[in-house]
Parts: C-alpha cells; sequence; structure tokens
C-alpha cells in the first residue's frame, strides 16, 4: 500500500508577517506532513519560540547571508 504525503510550498515574503495574519492556526487547520517556507526574511534567532517549536513539527534554517537578492 502507499502512503501519501502533504506537502505545501509557500513563498511567504515576511514570515512575522504571515505570523500576525495566523500562520501557527493555518498549519494546525492544514497539517501538512511536510512544509517548506521561503522568502521568510528572517533568521531563527528573530522568531518566537512557539514558530521553532511547533508541535509535532521540526523545524530546518537555511537563511541568506545577505540581502543580494
Amino acid at each position: 500500500m502507499t502512503k501519501t504525503y502533504k506537502i505545501i510550498s509557500w513563498n511567504v515574503n515576511g514570515i512575522r508577517a504571515v505570523l500576525k495574519k495566523g500562520l501557527l492556526e493555518w498549519i494546525d487547520k492544514e497539517k501538512p506532513d511536510i512544509l517548506c517556507l521561503q522568502e521568510t526574511k528572517a533568521h531563527p534567532e528573530q522568531l518566537p519560540r512557539e514558530v521553532l517549536e511547533h508541535s509535532p513539527y521540526k523545524s530546518y534554517w537555511h537563511s541568506a547571508t545577505s540581502n543580494k537578492g
């Protein structure tokens, strides 16, 4: 039997803005197996703990080292 996965990829263009608009609630509603967020415009240390430790998910970050597009 084949297992299916729900994968969501989203260019958020700023994670702090979408957090204010209910990102965590949306994640809880959609329940993706894998969620990829691009253009977060933030480093992990700039975000609230509940974002980095949103259960049952694990987060992996690869932030830009410059603002050169």
